[in-house]
């Protein structure tokens, strides 16, 4: 196959709610996969949303905060888990068409909740990535993930992986993905502002693959909707009514060649974005370019990635 069709589905999450999202994602993938696309990518927590209110709400990282507290306990509350029945319907989706699926939701584990940019793919289990390092205020409500979720997907097309937002600033996370051997990477972000834009086509053009940078659309309204579907809470409204901005989450989602070029361009609205991808490209690319090949010094260099899950309890 040297051409694949590929989608970003930039949307409005449904906050806190994931039921609720799940049936959004599927909709939309659906439409997507109507489309045309045999891989569509959603942005960073579309299930659950990304949790802006760590950013935008006055007092959010204080000590016993109330509505920070709330929040938390709605997430724990709401989050996906293993085996999660709730997940079937995108599952049901990857078997029925034989799309891949890339979305970011809220995973609970025992008591932790992890940043999880999930891939569904034609009758295989979920494909989980888990946020290595969830960057500042992050560190409020998400744990680290661990060596044990950085993997592809091997396709008929070719090799599809993911990071989630500052994990494009690790350079040995890079270097792991680029030995890999994607052919396509989805990078979620909660928006693709410049300064990630820029982390984005860098990764495209170091790791000679395509990147779809995957954006989200919220805004303060949608945080309200969320928490009322999710069964309301006075402290977690009231943090979420301290928000002074109305847009939180813009957009600007892309898709980018190996050369780093922008193939497509999103607005700062739900939409969409489609493209076709001539998988040719790459090969041409890693004539002058090889990170992990011709232009690596493996003498000189050595990176050693230790892929076992760390769950800090032995039962023996």
């Amino acid at each position: 196959m040297s051409t694949l069709k590929v989608a970003i589905v930039q949307a409005a999450p449904i906050p806190f709610a994931i039921g609720d999202g799940i049936e959004k994602a599927v909709r939309l993938a659906r439409e997507a996969v109507e489309g045309g696309a045999q891989l569509v990518a959603f942005g960073e927590t579309f299930l659950g949303g990304y949790p802006l209110w760590l950013d935008e709400a006055p007092g959010a990282a204080l000590w016993d905060h109330p509505g920070t507290k709330a929040m938390h306990r709605i997430l724990l509350d709401q989050a996906v888990v293993a085996n999660d029945e709730r997940l079937l319907p995108l599952q049901e989706l990857c078997d029925e068409t034989g799309a891949v699926i890339s979305i970011g939701a809220h995973e609970r584990v025992r008591q932790s909740l992890y940043n999880n940019q999930m891939t569904f793919r034609l009758g295989l289990p979920v494909l989980d990535h888990r946020k290595l390092v969830p960057t500042h205020g992050e560190r409020l409500v998400w744990m680290r993930g661990d060596g044990s979720t950085l993997g592809v997907h091997q396709a008929e097309w070719g090799k599809v992986g993911s990071l989630i937002c500052w994990e494009h600033w690790m350079p040995l996370a890079r270097a792991a993905m680029h030995n890999l051997g994607e052919s396509v990477h989805v990078a979620a972000w909660p928006t693709v502002r410049e300064e990630y834009a820029l982390a984005s086509r860098h990764y495209a053009m170091e790791g000679r693959c395509f990147v779809l940078a995957a954006g989200l659309v919220q805004a303060k309204d949608d945080l309200f909707d969320g928490l009322k579907r999710a069964g309301g809470d006075a402290a977690a409204k009231e943090l979420i009514e301290a928000i002074e901005s109305e847009a939180l989450n813009r957009g600007g989602s892309m898709i980018i060649a190996p050369d780093a070029r922008i193939v497509a361009q999103a607005g700062e609205g739900e939409e969409t974005l489609f493209a076709d991808l001539d998988l040719g490209e790459i090969g041409q690319g890693l004539a002058s370019l090889d990170t992990d090949g011709h232009y690596s010094r493996p003498d000189v260099f050595e990176l050693r990635i230790d892929t076992g899950a760390k769950d800090g309890v032995s039962w023996r």
